[in-house]
Protein backbone atom coordinates (compact mmCIF):
# COMPACT_ATOMS: atom_id res chain seq x y z
CA UNK A 1 0.00 0.00 0.00
CA UNK A 2 1.16 3.50 -1.01
CA UNK A 3 2.87 6.36 1.39
CA UNK A 4 1.96 9.63 1.30
CA UNK A 5 4.20 12.12 2.94
CA UNK A 6 2.97 14.98 5.20
CA UNK A 7 2.71 18.44 3.60
CA UNK A 8 3.46 20.97 6.19
CA UNK A 9 1.49 25.22 6.40
CA UNK A 10 4.79 26.34 4.99
CA UNK A 11 5.30 23.97 1.91
CA UNK A 12 1.41 24.17 1.31
CA UNK A 13 1.08 28.20 0.60
CA UNK A 14 4.72 27.86 -1.21
CA UNK A 15 3.58 25.30 -3.31
CA UNK A 16 0.04 27.21 -4.04
CA UNK A 17 1.52 30.54 -4.92
CA UNK A 18 4.11 28.73 -7.29
CA UNK A 19 1.26 27.10 -9.19
CA UNK A 20 -1.79 26.77 -7.70
CA UNK A 21 -3.14 23.94 -5.46
CA UNK A 22 -3.42 22.01 -8.95
CA UNK A 23 0.58 21.35 -7.73
CA UNK A 24 -0.33 19.42 -4.47
CA UNK A 25 -2.33 16.75 -6.92
CA UNK A 26 0.42 14.50 -6.33
CA UNK A 27 0.66 14.51 -3.03
CA UNK A 28 -3.07 13.98 -1.98
CA UNK A 29 -4.14 17.39 -1.47
CA UNK A 30 -6.77 19.90 -2.78
CA UNK A 31 -6.45 20.97 -6.11
CA UNK A 32 -8.28 23.86 -7.46
CA UNK A 33 -10.92 26.60 -5.88
CA UNK A 34 -10.25 26.82 -2.33
CA UNK A 35 -9.34 29.99 -1.43
CA UNK A 36 -5.78 29.75 0.06
CA UNK A 37 -4.39 32.96 1.16
CA UNK A 38 -3.62 32.84 5.07
CA UNK A 39 -4.46 35.92 7.23
CA UNK A 40 -3.40 36.80 10.92
CA UNK A 41 -6.69 37.49 12.06
CA UNK A 42 -8.56 36.08 9.70
CA UNK A 43 -11.66 34.83 11.92
CA UNK A 44 -15.10 33.66 11.65
CA UNK A 45 -17.80 34.86 13.69
CA UNK A 46 -19.93 31.68 12.96
CA UNK A 47 -22.83 30.48 15.55
CA UNK A 48 -21.31 27.95 18.67
CA UNK A 49 -23.65 25.42 19.81
CA UNK A 50 -23.89 23.76 23.18
CA UNK A 51 -24.24 26.62 25.62
CA UNK A 52 -26.53 28.06 27.72
CA UNK A 53 -27.83 31.73 28.97
CA UNK A 54 -26.41 32.82 32.49
CA UNK A 55 -27.89 36.16 34.12
CA UNK A 56 -27.97 39.23 31.82
CA UNK A 57 -25.31 38.52 28.95
CA UNK A 58 -22.94 36.28 30.62
CA UNK A 59 -23.31 33.10 28.88
CA UNK A 60 -21.74 29.26 30.15
CA UNK A 61 -19.87 26.65 27.45
CA UNK A 62 -21.23 23.47 27.60
CA UNK A 63 -18.76 21.72 25.54
CA UNK A 64 -16.30 21.17 27.70
CA UNK A 65 -16.03 19.88 31.52
CA UNK A 66 -14.37 23.06 31.98
CA UNK A 67 -17.89 24.87 31.68
CA UNK A 68 -16.38 28.34 30.94
CA UNK A 69 -18.75 31.24 32.24
CA UNK A 70 -18.09 34.49 29.55
CA UNK A 71 -18.88 38.26 29.88
CA UNK A 72 -19.20 39.81 26.36
CA UNK A 73 -16.07 40.00 24.60
CA UNK A 74 -14.59 36.99 26.96
CA UNK A 75 -12.89 33.86 25.40
CA UNK A 76 -13.22 30.16 26.63
CA UNK A 77 -10.11 28.74 28.29
CA UNK A 78 -9.61 27.35 24.47
CA UNK A 79 -9.27 30.45 23.20
CA UNK A 80 -11.49 30.23 19.83
CA UNK A 81 -15.27 30.21 21.24
CA UNK A 82 -16.21 33.63 22.90
CA UNK A 83 -18.90 35.60 23.92
CA UNK A 84 -19.93 38.17 21.56
CA UNK A 85 -23.04 40.51 22.67
CA UNK A 86 -24.37 37.34 24.72
CA UNK A 87 -24.13 34.63 22.19
CA UNK A 88 -21.45 32.20 21.69
CA UNK A 89 -19.46 32.41 18.70
CA UNK A 90 -16.63 30.44 16.95
CA UNK A 91 -13.42 31.87 15.73
CA UNK A 92 -12.31 29.02 13.44
CA UNK A 93 -15.22 27.42 11.78
CA UNK A 94 -13.84 27.06 8.07
CA UNK A 95 -10.98 28.76 9.20
CA UNK A 96 -8.25 25.91 9.33
CA UNK A 97 -4.60 26.93 10.22
CA UNK A 98 -3.31 23.83 9.33
CA UNK A 99 -4.18 21.24 6.10
CA UNK A 100 -2.35 18.51 5.62
CA UNK A 101 -2.05 15.67 3.68
CA UNK A 102 -1.48 12.44 5.92
CA UNK A 103 -1.52 8.76 5.68
CA UNK A 104 -4.28 7.24 7.96
CA UNK A 105 -1.39 5.96 10.09
CA UNK A 106 -0.41 9.79 10.88
CA UNK A 107 -3.75 9.71 13.00
CA UNK A 108 -2.50 7.23 14.30
CA UNK A 109 -5.21 4.18 13.32
CA UNK A 110 -3.83 1.26 12.53
CA UNK A 111 -6.44 -0.83 12.45
CA UNK A 112 -8.67 1.95 10.08
CA UNK A 113 -8.33 1.40 6.22
CA UNK A 114 -4.36 1.01 6.26
CA UNK A 115 -2.80 3.05 3.86
CA UNK A 116 -5.73 5.35 3.17
CA UNK A 117 -5.03 8.93 2.65
CA UNK A 118 -6.48 11.92 4.44
CA UNK A 119 -6.98 15.50 4.11
CA UNK A 120 -6.04 16.21 7.89
CA UNK A 121 -7.17 19.56 9.14
CA UNK A 122 -6.12 21.61 12.30
CA UNK A 123 -7.36 25.16 13.64
CA UNK A 124 -5.59 27.37 16.49
CA UNK A 125 -6.85 27.20 19.59
CA UNK A 126 -7.14 24.04 21.99
CA UNK A 127 -9.01 23.07 25.41
CA UNK A 128 -6.46 21.22 26.52
CA UNK A 129 -2.19 22.68 27.33
CA UNK A 130 -0.03 20.30 27.37
CA UNK A 131 3.61 20.97 28.19
CA UNK A 132 5.08 18.92 25.66
CA UNK A 133 2.54 20.23 22.26
CA UNK A 134 4.03 19.93 18.74
CA UNK A 135 2.13 22.19 17.36
CA UNK A 136 2.00 24.50 20.00
CA UNK A 137 2.75 27.56 17.90
CA UNK A 138 -1.22 27.72 16.68
CA UNK A 139 -3.04 25.13 19.55
CA UNK A 140 -2.21 27.74 22.16
CA UNK A 141 -2.82 30.60 20.36
CA UNK A 142 -5.97 32.85 20.03
CA UNK A 143 -7.30 32.76 16.19
CA UNK A 144 -6.48 36.48 15.77
CA UNK A 145 -3.10 35.43 15.94
CA UNK A 146 -2.56 32.57 13.63
CA UNK A 147 -2.56 32.30 10.11
CA UNK A 148 -6.14 30.92 8.98
CA UNK A 149 -7.04 30.18 5.68
CA UNK A 150 -10.92 30.17 4.16
CA UNK A 151 -12.59 26.45 3.70
CA UNK A 152 -15.97 25.90 4.27
CA UNK A 153 -17.53 22.50 4.91
CA UNK A 154 -18.84 22.07 1.38
CA UNK A 155 -15.81 23.81 -0.28
CA UNK A 156 -13.63 21.01 1.39
CA UNK A 157 -16.00 17.73 0.88
CA UNK A 158 -16.13 18.99 -3.24
CA UNK A 159 -12.40 19.10 -2.99
CA UNK A 160 -11.55 15.51 -1.67
CA UNK A 161 -14.26 13.93 -3.31
CA UNK A 162 -12.84 15.58 -7.13
CA UNK A 163 -9.52 14.42 -5.58
CA UNK A 164 -10.32 10.90 -4.85
CA UNK A 165 -9.42 11.48 -1.06
CA UNK A 166 -11.37 8.95 1.12
CA UNK A 167 -11.40 10.32 4.52
CA UNK A 168 -11.35 13.63 6.49
CA UNK A 169 -9.39 13.73 10.18
CA UNK A 170 -9.78 16.28 11.82
CA UNK A 171 -6.63 16.44 14.53
CA UNK A 172 -3.42 18.83 14.67
CA UNK A 173 -5.27 20.18 17.56
CA UNK A 174 -8.29 19.38 19.18
CA UNK A 175 -11.35 19.07 17.07
CA UNK A 176 -13.70 19.71 20.68
CA UNK A 177 -13.08 23.52 20.46
CA UNK A 178 -14.31 22.83 16.47
CA UNK A 179 -17.12 21.05 16.81
CA UNK A 180 -19.50 22.71 14.48
CA UNK A 181 -17.09 22.98 11.74
CA UNK A 182 -16.44 19.21 12.34
CA UNK A 183 -19.65 18.36 12.80
CA UNK A 184 -21.40 20.18 9.49
CA UNK A 185 -18.54 18.60 7.53
CA UNK A 186 -19.20 15.24 8.59
CA UNK A 187 -23.10 15.29 7.73
CA UNK A 188 -21.71 16.93 3.81
CA UNK A 189 -19.01 13.88 3.59
CA UNK A 190 -20.60 11.18 4.73
CA UNK A 191 -23.25 11.69 2.60
CA UNK A 192 -21.00 11.22 -0.08
CA UNK A 193 -19.14 8.59 0.99
CA UNK A 194 -16.27 10.26 2.87
CA UNK A 195 -15.28 8.77 5.88
CA UNK A 196 -14.91 11.16 9.32
CA UNK A 197 -11.98 10.57 11.76
CA UNK A 198 -11.03 12.65 14.54
CA UNK A 199 -7.78 12.50 16.60
CA UNK A 200 -8.75 14.20 20.12
CA UNK A 201 -8.21 14.59 24.16
CA UNK A 202 -11.05 13.25 24.93
CA UNK A 203 -11.98 16.60 27.24
CA UNK A 204 -15.32 16.47 26.05
CA UNK A 205 -18.81 16.88 27.73
CA UNK A 206 -21.19 13.53 27.23
CA UNK A 207 -23.99 15.45 24.95
CA UNK A 208 -21.93 16.95 22.22
CA UNK A 209 -19.58 13.80 22.23
CA UNK A 210 -22.85 11.37 21.34
CA UNK A 211 -23.26 13.74 18.47
CA UNK A 212 -19.92 13.58 17.43
CA UNK A 213 -19.62 9.53 18.13
CA UNK A 214 -22.52 9.73 15.53
CA UNK A 215 -20.89 11.87 13.14
CA UNK A 216 -17.64 9.93 12.96
CA UNK A 217 -16.37 6.91 11.40
CA UNK A 218 -13.61 6.33 14.04
CA UNK A 219 -12.35 8.18 16.92
CA UNK A 220 -8.60 8.09 18.04
CA UNK A 221 -8.17 9.32 22.16
CA UNK A 222 -4.80 10.70 23.55
CA UNK A 223 -4.88 8.79 26.96
CA UNK A 224 -1.67 10.69 28.21
CA UNK A 225 -1.40 9.84 31.55
CA UNK A 226 -3.31 7.88 34.10
CA UNK A 227 -3.07 10.31 37.37
CA UNK A 228 -4.74 12.95 38.43
CA UNK A 229 -1.28 14.68 38.91
CA UNK A 230 -0.24 14.30 35.48
CA UNK A 231 -3.30 15.81 34.24
CA UNK A 232 -3.65 18.95 35.93
CA UNK A 233 0.42 19.42 36.14
CA UNK A 234 1.39 18.14 32.37
CA UNK A 235 -2.03 18.28 30.49
CA UNK A 236 -4.08 21.32 32.07
CA UNK A 237 -7.16 18.98 32.90
CA UNK A 238 -8.28 16.15 34.73
CA UNK A 239 -8.70 12.64 34.08
CA UNK A 240 -12.18 11.21 34.38
CA UNK A 241 -13.97 13.36 32.16
CA UNK A 242 -10.93 11.37 29.37
CA UNK A 243 -11.94 8.42 31.16
CA UNK A 244 -15.41 8.80 30.93
CA UNK A 245 -15.29 10.17 27.82
CA UNK A 246 -13.47 6.72 26.08
CA UNK A 247 -15.80 4.95 27.78
CA UNK A 248 -18.66 6.61 25.96
CA UNK A 249 -17.06 6.26 22.71
CA UNK A 250 -16.49 2.83 22.87
CA UNK A 251 -19.90 1.84 23.96
CA UNK A 252 -21.53 3.96 21.47
CA UNK A 253 -20.10 1.39 18.74
CA UNK A 254 -17.25 3.76 16.90
CA UNK A 255 -13.99 2.33 16.30
CA UNK A 256 -12.01 3.09 18.72
CA UNK A 257 -8.41 3.52 19.34
CA UNK A 258 -5.97 5.21 22.01
CA UNK A 259 -2.99 6.58 22.05
CA UNK A 260 -0.16 7.64 25.03
CA UNK A 261 3.17 9.43 24.45
CA UNK A 262 5.37 8.18 27.08
CA UNK A 263 7.04 11.47 28.80
CA UNK A 264 10.26 10.23 31.00
CA UNK A 265 9.65 10.81 34.71
CA UNK A 266 6.35 12.29 33.97
CA UNK A 267 4.44 9.53 32.76
CA UNK A 268 6.54 6.23 32.35
CA UNK A 269 6.07 4.62 35.71
CA UNK A 270 5.52 0.62 35.30
CA UNK A 271 2.76 0.85 38.22
CA UNK A 272 1.13 3.07 37.03
CA UNK A 273 1.02 1.79 33.05
CA UNK A 274 0.10 -1.68 34.49
CA UNK A 275 -3.10 0.39 35.70
CA UNK A 276 -3.79 1.81 32.99
CA UNK A 277 -3.80 -1.02 30.76
CA UNK A 278 -5.76 -2.84 33.38
CA UNK A 279 -8.43 -0.44 33.35
CA UNK A 280 -8.43 -0.48 29.00
CA UNK A 281 -9.14 -4.49 29.08
CA UNK A 282 -11.65 -3.83 32.21
CA UNK A 283 -13.77 -1.39 31.12
CA UNK A 284 -13.26 -1.71 26.88
CA UNK A 285 -11.95 -4.59 25.59
CA UNK A 286 -8.23 -6.38 25.09
CA UNK A 287 -8.89 -5.69 20.85
CA UNK A 288 -9.10 -2.00 21.23
CA UNK A 289 -5.87 -1.21 19.98
CA UNK A 290 -3.37 1.23 22.39
CA UNK A 291 -0.06 3.06 21.10
CA UNK A 292 2.70 3.37 23.19
CA UNK A 293 4.95 6.78 21.71
CA UNK A 294 8.10 7.68 22.27
CA UNK A 295 8.72 11.38 23.34
CA UNK A 296 10.65 14.21 21.71
CA UNK A 297 11.58 17.40 23.10
CA UNK A 298 8.89 19.94 22.43
CA UNK A 299 7.48 23.28 24.06
CA UNK A 300 8.02 23.57 27.94
CA UNK A 301 9.53 19.90 28.23
CA UNK A 302 12.77 20.33 25.76
CA UNK A 303 14.78 19.92 28.73
CA UNK A 304 13.61 16.48 28.87
CA UNK A 305 15.32 13.34 27.17
CA UNK A 306 13.76 11.61 24.23
CA UNK A 307 11.95 8.50 25.50
CA UNK A 308 14.07 5.22 25.41
CA UNK A 309 12.91 2.90 22.89
CA UNK A 310 14.10 0.10 25.76
CA UNK A 311 11.29 1.87 28.50
CA UNK A 312 9.09 1.69 25.13
CA UNK A 313 9.80 -2.08 24.63
CA UNK A 314 9.49 -2.76 28.11
CA UNK A 315 6.12 -1.13 28.70
CA UNK A 316 4.61 -2.92 25.24
CA UNK A 317 5.88 -6.36 26.89
CA UNK A 318 3.72 -4.99 30.00
CA UNK A 319 0.73 -4.38 28.15
CA UNK A 320 0.64 -7.17 26.58
CA UNK A 321 1.38 -9.68 30.08
CA UNK A 322 -1.83 -7.37 31.58
CA UNK A 323 -3.47 -8.98 28.50
CA UNK A 324 -4.33 -6.11 25.40
CA UNK A 325 -3.90 -7.70 22.01
CA UNK A 326 -2.80 -5.05 20.33
CA UNK A 327 -0.06 -2.57 21.45
CA UNK A 328 1.92 -0.32 19.26
CA UNK A 329 5.48 1.41 19.58
CA UNK A 330 4.54 4.86 17.98
CA UNK A 331 7.79 7.65 16.50
CA UNK A 332 9.81 4.40 16.26
CA UNK A 333 9.89 3.51 12.41
CA UNK A 334 10.94 0.29 11.34
CA UNK A 335 10.70 -1.27 14.50
CA UNK A 336 8.72 -4.63 14.51
CA UNK A 337 6.40 -3.00 17.03
CA UNK A 338 4.89 -1.01 14.25
CA UNK A 339 3.24 -4.13 12.48
CA UNK A 340 0.19 -6.02 13.23
CA UNK A 341 0.31 -9.38 14.41
CA UNK A 342 -2.22 -12.01 14.86
CA UNK A 343 -3.00 -12.43 18.89
CA UNK A 344 -4.07 -16.19 18.17
CA UNK A 345 -0.66 -17.52 16.21
CA UNK A 346 1.17 -14.88 15.87
CA UNK A 347 1.67 -14.13 12.41
CA UNK A 348 2.33 -10.40 10.88
CA UNK A 349 -0.70 -9.98 9.48
CA UNK A 350 -0.19 -6.07 8.20
CA UNK A 351 3.58 -5.30 8.14
CA UNK A 352 4.46 -1.04 8.65
CA UNK A 353 7.58 0.68 8.36
CA UNK A 354 6.25 4.24 8.65
CA UNK A 355 3.16 5.21 6.73
CA UNK A 356 4.33 2.48 4.32
CA UNK A 357 1.86 -0.82 4.47
CA UNK A 358 1.99 -3.94 3.57
CA UNK A 359 -0.75 -6.88 3.27
CA UNK A 360 1.02 -9.82 4.51
CA UNK A 361 -1.74 -12.29 6.21
CA UNK A 362 -4.99 -10.29 6.45
CA UNK A 363 -8.18 -11.44 4.47
CA UNK A 364 -9.49 -7.48 4.14
CA UNK A 365 -13.06 -9.05 3.29
CA UNK A 366 -13.30 -11.10 6.36
CA UNK A 367 -10.72 -9.22 8.76
CA UNK A 368 -9.46 -12.84 9.04
CA UNK A 369 -5.76 -13.67 9.74
CA UNK A 370 -5.28 -16.31 6.68
CA UNK A 371 -3.26 -18.60 8.56
CA UNK A 372 -5.31 -19.37 11.15
CA UNK A 373 -8.79 -17.76 10.52
CA UNK A 374 -8.84 -15.57 13.56
CA UNK A 375 -10.72 -12.27 13.42
CA UNK A 376 -8.66 -9.12 13.71
CA UNK A 377 -10.78 -6.26 15.08
CA UNK A 378 -10.89 -3.44 12.50
CA UNK A 379 -12.41 -1.49 9.46
CA UNK A 380 -10.62 -2.82 6.50
CA UNK A 381 -12.64 -2.01 3.79
CA UNK A 382 -14.37 1.15 2.51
Amino acid sequence: MASYDEIDRREFLTKCARGGLGALLGCGLLASAVPVEAAVGNVARHPARFWENQSGNTIMCQLCPRHCTLAPGQHGNCKARMNLGGQMISLVYGKPTAIHGDPVEKGPFFHFLPGTRTLAVGTAGCNLHCKFCQNWEFTQSYPQHTDNKDLSPQSMVDQVIDNNIPCIIFTLNDPTQCIEYVLDTARLARARGIKMLCHTGGYICSEPLAELCQAMDAIVIDLKGFTDDFYQNVVGATLQPVLNAIKQVHASGTWLELANLVVPGYNDNTSTFRKMCQWILDSLSPDVPLFVSRFFPKYQLRRVQATSQDTLRNLRKLAYEVGLNYVYLGNMPGDPAESTYCPACGMKVLKRHGPQVTNTGLDPRTGKCTKCGCKIPGIWQA
